[in-house]
Protein backbone atom coordinates (compact mmCIF):
# COMPACT_ATOMS: atom_id res chain seq x y z
CA UNK A 1 0.00 0.00 0.00
CA UNK A 2 1.22 3.51 -0.85
CA UNK A 3 2.13 5.50 2.26
CA UNK A 4 1.40 9.19 1.70
CA UNK A 5 1.82 10.19 5.36
CA UNK A 6 5.11 12.03 4.70
CA UNK A 7 3.79 14.03 1.74
CA UNK A 8 2.57 17.58 2.10
CA UNK A 9 1.02 19.67 -0.65
CA UNK A 10 3.98 22.05 -0.68
CA UNK A 11 6.76 19.47 -1.00
CA UNK A 12 8.77 20.04 -4.20
CA UNK A 13 9.49 16.97 -6.27
CA UNK A 14 12.21 16.57 -8.91
CA UNK A 15 11.99 12.90 -9.85
CA UNK A 16 14.45 11.57 -12.38
CA UNK A 17 13.32 8.60 -14.45
CA UNK A 18 14.27 6.79 -17.63
CA UNK A 19 12.16 5.06 -20.24
CA UNK A 20 13.42 1.68 -21.46
CA UNK A 21 13.71 1.48 -25.25
CA UNK A 22 14.99 -1.04 -27.75
CA UNK A 23 16.47 -0.05 -31.09
CA UNK A 24 16.20 -2.92 -33.58
CA UNK A 25 18.65 -2.75 -36.51
CA UNK A 26 18.88 -5.41 -39.19
CA UNK A 27 21.07 -5.73 -42.31
CA UNK A 28 19.65 -7.72 -45.22
CA UNK A 29 20.46 -8.42 -48.85
CA UNK A 30 16.90 -8.85 -50.15
CA UNK A 31 14.15 -8.25 -47.61
CA UNK A 32 11.50 -8.69 -50.30
CA UNK A 33 12.97 -12.12 -51.06
CA UNK A 34 15.08 -14.56 -49.07
CA UNK A 35 15.45 -12.21 -46.09
CA UNK A 36 11.73 -11.52 -45.63
CA UNK A 37 11.82 -13.47 -42.35
CA UNK A 38 13.84 -10.61 -40.82
CA UNK A 39 10.88 -8.27 -41.32
CA UNK A 40 8.39 -10.80 -39.97
CA UNK A 41 10.53 -11.26 -36.87
CA UNK A 42 10.11 -7.61 -35.81
CA UNK A 43 6.33 -7.66 -36.29
CA UNK A 44 5.33 -8.65 -32.76
CA UNK A 45 1.95 -10.37 -32.79
CA UNK A 46 -0.78 -9.82 -30.22
CA UNK A 47 -2.44 -12.85 -28.68
CA UNK A 48 -5.60 -13.67 -30.61
CA UNK A 49 -5.37 -10.65 -32.91
CA UNK A 50 -3.83 -10.17 -36.35
CA UNK A 51 -0.86 -7.83 -36.71
CA UNK A 52 -2.24 -4.93 -38.72
CA UNK A 53 0.22 -3.37 -41.17
CA UNK A 54 0.13 -0.35 -43.50
CA UNK A 55 2.89 0.18 -46.07
CA UNK A 56 4.00 3.57 -47.37
CA UNK A 57 6.62 3.92 -50.10
CA UNK A 58 8.55 6.53 -52.02
CA UNK A 59 6.98 6.59 -55.49
CA UNK A 60 10.42 6.57 -57.14
CA UNK A 61 11.21 3.31 -55.36
CA UNK A 62 7.89 1.81 -56.43
CA UNK A 63 8.45 2.85 -60.04
CA UNK A 64 12.07 1.66 -60.24
CA UNK A 65 11.58 -1.98 -59.21
CA UNK A 66 9.01 -4.54 -58.10
CA UNK A 67 10.49 -4.89 -54.61
CA UNK A 68 7.71 -2.97 -52.83
CA UNK A 69 5.04 -5.00 -54.62
CA UNK A 70 6.78 -8.26 -53.75
CA UNK A 71 7.15 -7.22 -50.13
CA UNK A 72 3.47 -6.32 -49.92
CA UNK A 73 2.46 -9.64 -51.48
CA UNK A 74 4.53 -11.54 -48.93
CA UNK A 75 2.97 -9.57 -46.07
CA UNK A 76 -0.54 -10.21 -47.41
CA UNK A 77 0.08 -13.96 -47.55
CA UNK A 78 1.75 -14.24 -44.11
CA UNK A 79 -0.12 -15.94 -41.30
CA UNK A 80 -1.14 -13.58 -38.56
CA UNK A 81 -0.51 -10.43 -40.63
CA UNK A 82 -3.32 -8.22 -41.95
CA UNK A 83 -2.12 -5.88 -44.70
CA UNK A 84 -4.87 -3.25 -44.44
CA UNK A 85 -4.40 -1.67 -47.90
CA UNK A 86 -2.24 -1.59 -51.00
CA UNK A 87 1.02 0.30 -50.46
CA UNK A 88 0.51 4.06 -50.35
CA UNK A 89 2.76 6.01 -52.74
CA UNK A 90 4.22 9.39 -51.82
CA UNK A 91 6.62 11.69 -53.68
CA UNK A 92 10.26 11.59 -52.62
CA UNK A 93 12.84 14.33 -52.23
CA UNK A 94 13.06 17.19 -49.76
CA UNK A 95 10.10 19.01 -51.34
CA UNK A 96 7.72 16.41 -49.87
CA UNK A 97 8.53 17.79 -46.42
CA UNK A 98 7.25 21.22 -47.44
CA UNK A 99 3.68 19.97 -47.93
CA UNK A 100 1.24 19.83 -45.00
CA UNK A 101 -1.14 18.09 -47.42
CA UNK A 102 1.10 15.00 -47.44
CA UNK A 103 1.01 14.80 -43.64
CA UNK A 104 -2.78 15.12 -43.75
CA UNK A 105 -3.00 12.37 -46.38
CA UNK A 106 -0.95 10.06 -44.18
CA UNK A 107 -3.08 10.82 -41.12
CA UNK A 108 -6.22 10.25 -43.20
CA UNK A 109 -4.98 6.75 -44.06
CA UNK A 110 -4.16 5.95 -40.44
CA UNK A 111 -7.69 6.99 -39.51
CA UNK A 112 -9.38 5.31 -42.49
CA UNK A 113 -7.78 1.94 -41.81
CA UNK A 114 -8.27 2.14 -38.03
CA UNK A 115 -4.64 1.69 -37.06
CA UNK A 116 -3.88 1.74 -33.35
CA UNK A 117 -0.79 1.88 -31.15
CA UNK A 118 -0.12 -1.84 -31.68
CA UNK A 119 -0.34 -1.54 -35.46
CA UNK A 120 2.67 -1.08 -37.73
CA UNK A 121 3.55 1.35 -40.47
CA UNK A 122 6.34 0.16 -42.76
CA UNK A 123 7.87 3.08 -44.66
CA UNK A 124 10.14 2.39 -47.62
CA UNK A 125 12.11 5.23 -49.15
CA UNK A 126 14.75 7.91 -48.84
CA UNK A 127 15.37 10.19 -45.90
CA UNK A 128 12.70 12.77 -46.75
CA UNK A 129 9.92 10.16 -46.95
CA UNK A 130 11.19 8.53 -43.75
CA UNK A 131 11.10 11.94 -42.05
CA UNK A 132 7.54 12.85 -42.97
CA UNK A 133 6.20 9.33 -42.39
CA UNK A 134 7.93 9.26 -39.02
CA UNK A 135 6.32 12.57 -38.09
CA UNK A 136 2.83 11.42 -39.11
CA UNK A 137 3.17 8.09 -37.29
CA UNK A 138 4.52 9.84 -34.18
CA UNK A 139 1.58 12.24 -33.81
CA UNK A 140 -1.21 9.75 -34.62
CA UNK A 141 -2.51 8.25 -31.35
CA UNK A 142 0.68 9.71 -29.78
CA UNK A 143 2.70 7.09 -31.60
CA UNK A 144 2.23 4.14 -33.95
CA UNK A 145 5.02 1.60 -34.36
CA UNK A 146 7.19 2.56 -37.34
CA UNK A 147 9.50 0.25 -39.25
CA UNK A 148 11.88 2.06 -41.58
CA UNK A 149 13.33 0.45 -44.68
CA UNK A 150 15.69 3.16 -45.98
CA UNK A 151 16.47 2.90 -49.68
CA UNK A 152 19.28 5.43 -50.14
CA UNK A 153 22.89 5.34 -49.03
CA UNK A 154 22.29 8.56 -47.09
CA UNK A 155 19.35 7.15 -45.14
CA UNK A 156 21.05 3.80 -44.55
CA UNK A 157 24.28 5.41 -43.35
CA UNK A 158 22.71 8.04 -41.12
CA UNK A 159 19.14 9.29 -40.82
CA UNK A 160 17.33 5.95 -41.07
CA UNK A 161 18.73 4.82 -37.75
CA UNK A 162 18.11 8.17 -36.06
CA UNK A 163 15.34 9.21 -33.69
CA UNK A 164 14.33 12.44 -35.43
CA UNK A 165 11.24 12.99 -37.57
CA UNK A 166 10.34 16.32 -39.13
CA UNK A 167 8.81 18.46 -41.83
CA UNK A 168 9.88 21.89 -43.08
CA UNK A 169 8.04 25.09 -42.27
CA UNK A 170 8.65 28.85 -42.68
CA UNK A 171 11.38 28.12 -45.22
CA UNK A 172 13.39 26.34 -42.50
CA UNK A 173 14.47 22.73 -42.57
CA UNK A 174 12.98 20.38 -39.94
CA UNK A 175 11.22 23.19 -38.08
CA UNK A 176 8.28 20.97 -37.03
CA UNK A 177 9.14 17.55 -35.69
CA UNK A 178 9.43 14.94 -32.98
CA UNK A 179 11.99 12.71 -31.30
CA UNK A 180 10.76 9.11 -31.48
CA UNK A 181 12.82 5.94 -31.82
CA UNK A 182 11.67 3.73 -34.71
CA UNK A 183 10.37 0.31 -33.79
CA UNK A 184 12.90 -1.21 -36.20
CA UNK A 185 15.22 -0.31 -39.07
CA UNK A 186 16.07 -2.69 -41.88
CA UNK A 187 19.01 -1.68 -44.07
CA UNK A 188 18.47 -3.69 -47.22
CA UNK A 189 21.26 -3.69 -49.82
CA UNK A 190 18.92 -4.74 -52.61
CA UNK A 191 17.23 -1.35 -52.69
CA UNK A 192 20.55 0.41 -53.39
CA UNK A 193 21.02 -1.27 -56.77
CA UNK A 194 18.58 1.02 -58.59
CA UNK A 195 19.87 4.31 -57.14
CA UNK A 196 21.14 6.87 -59.67
CA UNK A 197 24.85 7.64 -59.25
CA UNK A 198 24.20 11.07 -57.76
CA UNK A 199 21.94 9.66 -55.05
CA UNK A 200 24.34 6.80 -54.42
CA UNK A 201 27.24 9.16 -53.70
CA UNK A 202 25.25 11.45 -51.41
CA UNK A 203 25.20 9.12 -48.44
CA UNK A 204 28.92 8.99 -47.96
CA UNK A 205 29.26 12.60 -46.81
CA UNK A 206 27.70 11.47 -43.53
CA UNK A 207 30.22 8.62 -43.34
CA UNK A 208 33.05 11.13 -43.74
CA UNK A 209 31.46 13.27 -41.03
CA UNK A 210 31.06 10.52 -38.45
CA UNK A 211 34.55 9.14 -39.11
CA UNK A 212 36.05 12.61 -38.54
CA UNK A 213 34.19 12.79 -35.24
CA UNK A 214 34.76 9.26 -34.01
CA UNK A 215 37.51 7.22 -35.66
CA UNK A 216 40.92 7.91 -37.19
CA UNK A 217 41.19 4.37 -38.65
CA UNK A 218 37.76 4.64 -40.29
CA UNK A 219 38.59 8.09 -41.70
CA UNK A 220 41.91 6.94 -43.17
CA UNK A 221 40.35 3.82 -44.70
CA UNK A 222 37.44 5.80 -46.12
CA UNK A 223 39.87 8.18 -47.81
CA UNK A 224 41.68 5.21 -49.36
CA UNK A 225 38.42 3.66 -50.53
CA UNK A 226 36.72 6.83 -51.80
CA UNK A 227 37.41 6.32 -55.52
CA UNK A 228 36.20 2.70 -55.37
CA UNK A 229 33.02 3.76 -53.60
CA UNK A 230 32.46 6.38 -56.30
CA UNK A 231 32.76 3.54 -58.83
CA UNK A 232 30.06 1.64 -56.88
CA UNK A 233 32.16 -1.17 -55.49
CA UNK A 234 29.31 -2.59 -53.41
CA UNK A 235 31.50 -4.75 -51.19
CA UNK A 236 33.29 -1.65 -49.93
CA UNK A 237 30.20 0.56 -49.98
CA UNK A 238 28.15 -1.84 -47.83
CA UNK A 239 30.94 -2.05 -45.27
CA UNK A 240 31.21 1.73 -45.01
CA UNK A 241 27.43 2.15 -44.74
CA UNK A 242 27.30 -0.43 -41.95
CA UNK A 243 30.19 1.22 -40.07
CA UNK A 244 28.63 4.67 -40.40
CA UNK A 245 25.18 3.44 -39.39
CA UNK A 246 26.48 1.64 -36.32
CA UNK A 247 28.57 4.63 -35.22
CA UNK A 248 25.47 6.81 -35.44
CA UNK A 249 23.46 4.19 -33.54
CA UNK A 250 26.11 3.90 -30.83
CA UNK A 251 26.12 7.67 -30.35
CA UNK A 252 22.31 7.75 -30.05
CA UNK A 253 22.00 4.81 -27.67
CA UNK A 254 25.21 5.25 -25.62
CA UNK A 255 25.96 8.96 -25.90
CA UNK A 256 23.67 10.02 -23.07
CA UNK A 257 21.58 12.53 -25.03
CA UNK A 258 19.44 10.76 -27.65
CA UNK A 259 16.81 13.51 -27.80
CA UNK A 260 19.30 16.39 -27.87
CA UNK A 261 18.32 18.12 -24.64
CA UNK A 262 21.91 19.21 -23.97
CA UNK A 263 23.90 21.87 -25.80
CA UNK A 264 26.23 19.64 -27.77
CA UNK A 265 25.13 18.01 -31.03
CA UNK A 266 28.31 16.50 -32.48
CA UNK A 267 26.47 14.51 -35.16
CA UNK A 268 25.47 17.86 -36.66
CA UNK A 269 29.08 18.69 -37.54
CA UNK A 270 28.96 20.55 -40.85
CA UNK A 271 25.19 20.91 -40.73
CA UNK A 272 24.71 24.55 -39.72
CA UNK A 273 25.62 25.68 -43.25
CA UNK A 274 24.18 22.59 -44.95
CA UNK A 275 20.72 23.26 -43.54
CA UNK A 276 20.97 26.84 -44.81
CA UNK A 277 22.28 25.91 -48.27
CA UNK A 278 19.40 23.53 -48.99
CA UNK A 279 16.60 26.13 -48.91
CA UNK A 280 18.93 28.76 -50.43
CA UNK A 281 19.20 26.52 -53.51
CA UNK A 282 15.50 25.59 -53.41
CA UNK A 283 16.74 22.07 -52.58
CA UNK A 284 18.65 21.81 -55.84
CA UNK A 285 21.49 20.69 -53.60
CA UNK A 286 20.75 17.28 -52.14
CA UNK A 287 21.13 16.95 -48.37
CA UNK A 288 24.21 14.76 -48.72
CA UNK A 289 25.82 17.25 -51.09
CA UNK A 290 25.09 20.18 -48.76
CA UNK A 291 26.49 18.20 -45.81
CA UNK A 292 29.66 17.46 -47.80
CA UNK A 293 30.17 21.18 -48.44
CA UNK A 294 29.40 21.97 -44.79
CA UNK A 295 31.85 19.35 -43.51
CA UNK A 296 34.59 20.66 -45.81
CA UNK A 297 33.90 24.25 -44.74
CA UNK A 298 34.03 23.41 -41.02
CA UNK A 299 37.17 21.31 -41.45
CA UNK A 300 38.95 24.29 -43.01
CA UNK A 301 37.59 26.64 -40.34
CA UNK A 302 38.75 24.20 -37.64
CA UNK A 303 42.24 24.27 -39.16
CA UNK A 304 42.26 28.08 -38.97
CA UNK A 305 40.81 28.49 -35.47
CA UNK A 306 41.03 25.24 -33.48
CA UNK A 307 44.31 23.56 -34.33
CA UNK A 308 42.87 20.90 -36.64
CA UNK A 309 45.87 19.87 -38.77
CA UNK A 310 45.72 21.49 -42.20
CA UNK A 311 46.79 18.22 -43.81
CA UNK A 312 43.74 16.47 -42.33
CA UNK A 313 41.38 19.28 -43.34
CA UNK A 314 42.62 19.07 -46.92
CA UNK A 315 42.51 15.27 -46.79
CA UNK A 316 38.82 15.43 -45.83
CA UNK A 317 38.09 17.80 -48.72
CA UNK A 318 39.90 15.57 -51.23
CA UNK A 319 38.10 12.53 -49.86
CA UNK A 320 34.74 14.20 -50.49
CA UNK A 321 35.84 15.06 -54.02
CA UNK A 322 37.00 11.49 -54.65
CA UNK A 323 33.57 10.30 -53.54
CA UNK A 324 32.10 12.43 -56.34
CA UNK A 325 30.65 15.11 -54.06
CA UNK A 326 30.89 18.86 -54.76
CA UNK A 327 33.00 21.16 -52.60
CA UNK A 328 31.37 24.35 -53.82
CA UNK A 329 28.05 25.77 -54.90
CA UNK A 330 27.39 29.26 -56.24
CA UNK A 331 24.97 29.84 -53.35
CA UNK A 332 28.08 30.31 -51.20
CA UNK A 333 28.79 33.54 -53.09
CA UNK A 334 26.15 35.20 -50.88
CA UNK A 335 28.00 34.30 -47.71
CA UNK A 336 26.06 36.77 -45.59
CA UNK A 337 22.98 34.68 -46.36
CA UNK A 338 24.86 31.48 -45.51
CA UNK A 339 25.82 32.94 -42.12
CA UNK A 340 22.11 33.37 -41.32
CA UNK A 341 22.28 29.61 -40.80
CA UNK A 342 24.17 30.12 -37.54
CA UNK A 343 21.22 31.87 -35.91
CA UNK A 344 18.75 29.36 -37.35
CA UNK A 345 20.94 26.59 -35.96
CA UNK A 346 20.98 28.27 -32.53
CA UNK A 347 17.19 28.61 -32.52
CA UNK A 348 16.74 25.00 -33.58
CA UNK A 349 18.96 23.83 -30.71
CA UNK A 350 17.84 26.39 -28.15
CA UNK A 351 19.92 28.40 -25.70
CA UNK A 352 23.32 29.74 -26.69
CA UNK A 353 24.96 28.88 -29.98
CA UNK A 354 26.84 25.57 -29.81
CA UNK A 355 28.64 24.31 -32.90
CA UNK A 356 30.91 21.27 -33.04
CA UNK A 357 34.34 21.79 -34.60
CA UNK A 358 37.49 19.63 -34.62
CA UNK A 359 40.88 19.90 -32.98
CA UNK A 360 41.89 16.56 -34.49
CA UNK A 361 40.35 13.48 -36.11
CA UNK A 362 38.27 11.88 -33.38
CA UNK A 363 38.61 15.03 -31.27
CA UNK A 364 35.44 17.16 -31.49
CA UNK A 365 35.27 20.45 -29.64
CA UNK A 366 32.17 22.53 -28.90
CA UNK A 367 32.40 26.26 -29.60
CA UNK A 368 29.91 28.98 -28.72
CA UNK A 369 30.97 31.70 -31.13
CA UNK A 370 32.07 31.73 -34.75
CA UNK A 371 34.69 34.11 -36.08
CA UNK A 372 32.83 35.13 -39.23
CA UNK A 373 35.93 36.58 -40.92
CA UNK A 374 37.77 33.29 -40.35
CA UNK A 375 34.75 31.45 -41.72
CA UNK A 376 34.85 33.65 -44.83
CA UNK A 377 38.53 32.78 -45.19
CA UNK A 378 37.63 29.08 -44.95
CA UNK A 379 35.03 29.59 -47.70
CA UNK A 380 37.58 31.28 -49.96
CA UNK A 381 40.02 28.40 -49.42
CA UNK A 382 37.25 25.92 -50.17
CA UNK A 383 36.49 27.64 -53.46
CA UNK A 384 40.16 27.46 -54.47
CA UNK A 385 40.25 23.73 -53.65
CA UNK A 386 37.09 23.16 -55.68
CA UNK A 387 38.61 24.95 -58.68
CA UNK A 388 41.92 23.08 -58.35
CA UNK A 389 40.08 19.77 -58.62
Amino acid sequence: MFDDSAITPTDPRDVSFSVPMTHRLRFTEEVSGNDFHELLAVLHAQVGLPTRVLVWADEEVVDSSDRVARLAAKLASSDGVELVAKPGKFPGGEAVKNSPAIVDAMLDQINEFNLDRRSYIIVIGGGAVLDIAGFASAIAHRGIRLIRIPTTTLAQADSGVGVKNAINRYGKKNWVGTFVAPWAVINDAGFLSTLPDREFRCGFSEAVKVSLLKSRPMFDQLCRDAANINSRDMCIAKRVIAESCQMHLRHITKGGDPFETLESRPLDFGHWSAHRLEPMTNYRLRHGEAVGIGVALDCLYSSIKHGFPKVDAEMACRCLQALGLPLWDDALEDFDDVLVGLEEFRQHLGGRLTVTMLSGVGMPVDVHAIDTEAMRTAARRLRVMAIEK
